[in-house]
């Protein structure tokens, strides 16, 4: 039995890609097989696309790391049911009609969530709730900064923020990717584009005080200018380096305001021994 995917044999762009017919997935042990409805897009899947990546799988592969779809098939050991409806994040294998991989990494998708809907939760959402919540220990009450707001991460942070308590300021390019960020619950949403000075605004918003927590993907000068805005104790998160640029951080600027700025990437968690049942639950 055969199946469709898009394969990637030579590091490039995504036209490098090529869709192919090849065969289908069995499930091992403890494995189950998803006839993939939807698959989601995220940025790191064009860094593995092109090699820049810290996971490089072997040649050739199919990329795409977010799913949702129902089981097809199962291996010993899987209580999953065919044609339980879940969601998941395999290491790859997303781009195609079907993907194998461990019952442990798939949920299970309530009836009243579409299946669409579904495919977008398992690598922001987790990453947001991490990094907010166990990295940043987020308070209601507190302003959040995020950066990046429209994208698929921004979006995420957004709406835990404002779930938690929180007063959201978002950084967005353009007009239309604000208003993303408004619609998605943001209370203020400013364009870092539009040639303002965002930085003064920042401090307008929070009466001089600075934000508590900055939620930045981005990196490199949206960081350092985020940076001069963070209150007293503050916690500055870094997701990533989107913009293209690892910042050098202001060390100063975490001293003078007895601030902090950690890491957060979700990967790590779903692999490393000192994640605990406990620590989902935070």
């Amino acid at each position: 039995m055969s199946m469709r995917a898009w394969r990637v044999a030579v590091w490039g762009g995504p036209d490098s890609m090529k869709l192919e017919e090849i065969a289908a997935p069995k499930p091992g042990p403890g494995e189950a097989v998803v006839g993939v409805r939807y698959a989601a897009l995220n940025f790191f899947d064009g860094l593995m696309i092109s090699g820049k990546y810290q996971v490089k799988p072997p040649f050739p592969f199919t990329p795409g790391c977010e799913i949702a779809g129902e089981v097809i098939a199962v291996g010993d050991g899987v209580d999953l049911a065919i044609g339980a409806r879940v969601c998941g994040q395999p290491n790859w294998g997303a781009f195609a009609d079907q993907c194998v991989m461990s019952d442990s990494a798939l949920c299970p998708v309530p009836d009243v969530v579409d299946l669409k809907d579904a495919s977008c939760v398992p690598v922001v959402y987790p990453t947001g709730h991490i990094a907010l919540g166990r990295r940043a220990h987020l308070q209601a009450g507190e302003t959040l900064l995020v950066t990046a707001a429209a994208g698929g991460v921004g979006i995420a942070a957004i709406q835990l923020g404002k779930a938690w308590g929180a007063n959201v300021i978002a950084l967005a390019g353009g007009a239309a990717k604000c208003a993303v960020a408004k619609a998605e619950g943001a209370d203020h949403a400013l364009d870092y584009t539009s040639g303002e000075d965002w930085v003064e605004t920042v401090r307008e918003l929070t009466g001089g005080k600075g934000v508590d927590v900055i939620y930045d993907p981005v990196g490199g000068d949206i960081f350092d200018k985020a940076l001069k805005v963070i209150a007293f104790e503050g916690r500055a998160v870094i997701i990533g380096f989107a913009g293209g640029e690892i910042q050098k951080i202001a060390s100063n600027r975490l001293l003078l305001k007895n601030a902090s700025a950690v890491g957060a990437i979700w990967g790590r968690y779903r692999t490393c021994l000192l994640y605990t049942s406990d620590a989902a639950d935070e």
